[in-house]
């Protein structure tokens, strides 16, 4: 178990937390929500000591171990595999290190012996002999097999450090994991493994995840960091969200029950407090209006934004026809003679080992990289609108002063109110729509982009990884938005959610077009 007693944060003036405390149980995994810029991570980060809160403290039993899902992907560039996952315990990879330096000394000494006793003792205690078969077989099953277990580190791309990390933080059973974003990055063979690794943990884990799906999934309870708060529902993400939806409506539906009661007390005792037959009556409706409970719904620090798109006309029946495209990218051949037809109405959803190839792919039919050879013919009917990986260039480079006039240089209608009111969608408003377009954060940016493309009336998107950056509630406005929209969508993305209510047909590429069906993705990954 691992708790809080009346911890509280602030930055800069900006409260994060005030007068926490939990308890967070064993046998229980807690799925850690909040509006971006909450401090989901900020408050992991306490849990582990890395922070220290302004009051309050992070009770964790003596014995207890925690382990941390490692963020920095080059730490152990000089370690082996094996050697990094085994490091999830860091006392036992101690005690494997010392033991070696022991035996291997020529002197050996009494004392040596008498050490080396101890160590074996603790080592057992700490199930030190199954340790390299546990952290193999748990390589094997994130599709890392055993050929790549005494490669270094620093030999791995980027997805499989991440798978090698997670193991880590997973190896020896921890008695608390605390995972931050634990899905990104990873295949859906290697989210699936650690579903069900979750769903078997024992002890505590507390996870910060933008997957609906993956919370659903494996959460017990949400840990709710609003209002300065922090509050701890039963349940998983889908339970805890209609609940609270359910809840803020009653007390809505409540106040203003009682604000029509006021109003009726109010108008009684106006009209009858000076008439000596009705005082009586006057006086009982004063104490009446005294005992009505006015208070206000207090506002979350949550905000949806609204995502639509309106195309401009209807898609003819011929979509796109893709013949052999080839490319080459830094030497590494990532498209080869790609080939597929795309038709009205389609929603495909194309995945990938390599994110690169759908990246290049959508480059490619967006007029932006030419192909080393082959074709692509769009519909005479079509206009596209494209959401990039990388959006750096639309804000970087930009020369406007505000983001009304970012958006207006995109907006054929260029009355200042209809840009705001496009910005406002999109939770710009009031001074907000002044910023610069070149301060924005990170889903600041993206939703810009949507605000973007819902003016462009393309019926055709093209959508690299539009749910990178945003909150849970962007996230789903997103998906509700594409999900309606009525012309036809290509897009990548790692929620699982997304893709089940978006796609209607699934492309597969590895270098090459492996799969492609019409069906949903619990179909697809069902087969």
């Amino acid at each position: 178990m691992i708790s809080t007693t009346n911890v509280s944060l602030s930055y800069g003036g900006k409260k994060l937390f005030e007068d926490v405390s939990v308890k967070f149980t064993p046998g229980n995994c807690y799925g850690l929500i909040g509006a971006n810029g909450a401090g989901k991570t900020t408050f992991l980060k306490i849990l582990s000591k890395e922070i220290e809160p302004n009051t309050g403290e992070v009770i964790l039993p003596p014995q207890a171990r925690l382990s941390i899902l490692k963020q920095n992907q080059n730490a152990f560039d000089d370690y082996s595999v094996l050697q990094t996952v085994i490091m999830g315990n860091q006392r036992l990879y101690q005690i494997m290190r010392e033991k070696e330096e022991i035996y291997a000394k020529l002197d050996f000494s009494d004392a040596d012996g008498i050490r080396a006793s101890e160590l074996e003792g603790e080592f057992a205690d700490l199930n030190g002999w199954e340790a390299e078969s546990e952290a193999s077989t748990m390589l094997a099953e994130l599709g890392l097999p055993n050929e790549m277990h005494e490669k270094k580190m620093s030999e791995l791309d980027s997805g499989d450090k991440v798978k090698v990390l997670l193991a880590q933080a997973l190896f020896g059973q921890p008695d608390v994991l605390l995972l931050d974003e634990p899905t990104n990055n990873l295949d859906i063979r290697a989210i699936q493994w650690l579903e069900n690794s979750l769903l078997n943990f024992k002890n505590t884990v507390i996870v910060v995840s933008h997957d609906r799906h993956f919370l659903n999934t494996v959460c017990t309870h949400m840990a709710d960091i609003d209002f300065n708060k922090l509050t701890i529902y039963t349940g998983n993400y889908e339970f805890w969200r209609q609940s609270t939806e359910l809840n803020q409506r009653l007390r809505a539906d409540q106040n203003k029950k009682s604000a029509e009661k006021a109003e009726e007390l109010k108008s009684f005792i106006a009209r009858f407090s000076a008439n000596a037959s009705k005082s009586r009556q006057a006086s009982s409706r004063q104490k009446q209006l005294e005992k009505l409970d006015l208070s206000e719904i207090p506002v979350s620090s949550r905000r949806s934004p609204f995502v639509g798109f309106n195309p401009d006309r209807n898609l003819g029946k011929d979509l796109l026809t893709v013949e052999n495209l080839s490319k080459t990218v830094n030497g590494e051949k990532v498209l080869d003679k790609v080939s597929f037809t795309l038709h009205q109405y389609d929603k495909v959803a194309f995945l990938a080992k390599n994110d690169v190839a759908i990246t290049t792919l959508f480059e490619i039919l967006n007029g932006r990289v030419e192909p080393d050879s082959g074709t692509y013919t769009w519909g005479i009917t079509t206009s596209l609108s494209y959401f990039p990986k990388d959006n750096t260039h639309y804000f970087k480079d930009s020369q406007a002063e505000t983001l009304v006039d970012w958006l207006r240089d995109f907006s054929k209608e260029k009355d200042e109110s209809f840009i705001r009111g496009f910005l406002g969608k999109m939770l710009f408003s009031g001074d907000e729509a002044m910023k610069k377009p070149t301060v924005l954060s990170g889903g600041e940016k993206v939703r810009c982009l949507f605000s973007k493309m819902m003016l462009s009336g393309a019926n055709v998107l093209i959508l690299d990884g539009p749910t990178a950056h945003l909150d849970l509630e962007s996230i789903s406005a997103v998906n509700e938005g594409v999900r309606r929209f009525s012309g036809s969508v290509l897009f990548t993305s790692q929620d699982y959610e997304f893709i089940q209510t978006v796609a209607n047909r699934i492309i597969e590429i590895d270098v090459t077009v492996m799969d492609d069906q019409t069906l949903t993705y619990e179909e697809y990954l069902a087969r």
